[in-house]
């Protein structure tokens, strides 16, 4: 049996490279604010996708998916076309139905936004809480 995985944490956060497109920016070639929240999701895709968790296997073979049900971000610099952002994720906390994660976005070593995500788990039919998939969480224990 292979080692499970680990969750990751302030001292081994998941990285995601992201570069800055002109579908990203404003008029003045600054990554619009919203966008750092794509940025943060498409890092919990591939965080979830690197532990061998798709979200549309999942879906079809439990019908849960996850949703966003809180967020809380801080902006601290602007990143510009072309930069090469490095997208953290790290695990707070870890219920029997949500998660709340950290993530943030670097350049060069500099902090330009943080946030505190929290995703539920549902049901995609009711969109009702349910429980996180054993498939999940017996990646983690």
């Amino acid at each position: 049996m292979s080692e499970p995985a680990t969750l990751p944490s302030a001292s081994q956060p998941f990285r995601h490279p992201v570069r800055v497109y002109w579908e990203d920016t404003d008029a003045g070639g600054v990554v619009f604010y919203a966008n750092y929240l794509k940025f943060f999701e498409r890092a919990r895709t591939e965080w979830l996708r690197s532990v061998g968790i798709s979200q549309q296997t999942l879906r079809e073979a439990t019908g849960a998916i996850f949703v966003v049900t809180d967020t809380t971000v801080r902006y601290r610099q602007s990143a510009r076309l072309d930069d090469a952002l490095d997208i953290t994720v790290v695990v707070e906390e870890l219920r029997p139905a949500s998660m709340r994660l950290s993530q943030q976005a670097w350049r060069a070593g500099h902090l330009l936004c943080e946030g505190t995500i929290r995703i539920g788990c549902v049901d995609a039919a009711s969109l009702r809480p349910c429980r996180i998939p054993s498939q999940i969480t017996t990646l983690f224990q």
